[in-house]
């Protein structure tokens, strides 16, 4: 039933900056954890950050935090990546994903049931 959009990313070089776009359609957006996360080539698929239904509670990986901010807007099923001070290993497949359950939230992959079908962010040296 839900389907996720993302959008923003793109070829740049290090240190430079760019705004991830994810909206979302078919569930009560409002109700539910959104997540980021992402995938290299030849690695799993980590989580990267977090914003809780109402956007009180956020959850930074200690590789994206004090550089990436996430925020949302749930008048719009919106929920924006703010990535500054790009570097190489952050090149990745970006992916929003939806929390399984409303009100409640994790860190965990298999707790998110939703995904889009991601944006490429490519980090040059």
């Amino acid at each position: 039933q839900v389907q996720l959009v993302e959008s923003g990313g793109g070829s740049v070089q290090a240190g430079t900056s760019l705004r991830l776009s994810c909206t979302a359609s078919g569930r009560t957006f409002s109700t539910y954890t959104m997540g980021w996360f992402r995938q290299a080539p030849g690695k799993e698929r980590e989580f990267v950050v977090s914003i809780n239904w109402f956007g009180g509670t956020t959850y930074y990986a200690d590789s994206v935090r004090g550089r990436f901010t996430i925020s949302r807007d749930n008048a719009k099923n919106a929920v924006y990546l703010q990535v500054n001070s790009l570097r190489p290993e952050d090149t990745a497949v970006y992916y929003c994903a939806t929390f399984k359950r409303p009100y409640s939230d994790s860190k965990r992959v298999d707790d998110y049931d939703y995904w889009g079908q991601g944006t490429q962010v490519t980090v040059s040296s």
